[in-house]
């Protein structure tokens, strides 16, 4: 101790004071970057979480979005249907179906998102739906919907559900139907009007040259000098 602070002379305590700010600098320094890398996995684990979370919400949002109505996904296709009811319910097979495909296709997406985020119960619930439908059986989101409420609830810091709620069972998410059509028809009939307004504009113009022309060529034919008449 007595070798590192020395006061025996200006000198010394210069250089004994340049050492201990070294030091200093080093700790600090050595603290910063501990710091830092310590704040990075932080934010990095944080980012996973939440990305986690907004993955598996939007899975329970689609596995369980409705209360009524069916709640069984059938993991039938178009083909199927047509081969079970026959060439002569192909229309209302096709009506009924797009419905139930977009059912099916929605699931299967959550299904597999579920796959890779999910804790391992999740996991086997999913997989164990997954198996059913490659084999043609309909299959209920119910089970798997309760995992995924009790799990992001207990990750968003959340009281669980109490047992006295008597919360029914949930189905996969009804999609809504699409009117594209209305809007389509507006942009025709707007593109319609442009183009009658540029035809009637376009009249309009050669109507008003043609006026033009006869005018001068009237003007023309009063200003001109009568012919001489002939004595003989």
């Amino acid at each position: 101790m007595r070798n590192i602070l020395d006061f025996s002379s200006w000198h010394a305590l210069l250089t004994t004071a340049i050492g201990l700010l070294l030091a200093t600098l080093l700790m600090v320094g050595i603290r910063l970057v501990f710091m830092q890398t310590i704040q990075r996995r932080r934010e990095r684990e944080n980012r996973q979480i939440n990305e986690r979370l907004k993955t598996l919400i939007a899975a329970y949002k689609t596995l369980g979005g409705s209360f009524t109505g069916q709640l069984l996904v059938s993991p039938l296709h178009m083909r199927d249907l047509r081969d079970a009811q026959g060439p002569e319910q192909d229309e209302a097979a096709s009506t009924g179906s797009e419905r139930q495909r977009r059912v099916r296709d929605a699931v299967e997406a959550a299904l597999s998102d579920v796959i890779l985020l999910g804790t391992q119960e999740q996991v086997a619930l999913a997989v164990r739906a997954a198996q059913d439908m490659v084999e043609g059986r309909s299959i209920e989101t119910a089970a798997l919907v309760v995992s995924l409420r009790q799990f992001i609830r207990e990750a968003l810091d959340l009281d669980p559900l109490p047992e006295s709620l008597a919360v029914p069972r949930q189905g996969p998410l009804r999609p809504g139907s699409t009117g594209g059509s209305g809007r389509g028809g507006g942009a025709n009939a707007g593109a319609g009007g442009r183009g009658g307004g540029g035809g009637g504009g376009g009249m309009g113009a050669g109507g008003g040259m043609g006026a033009m022309a006869l005018g001068a060529g009237a003007h023309h034919a009063a200003t001109a000098e009568p012919p001489a008449e002939n004595g003989g």
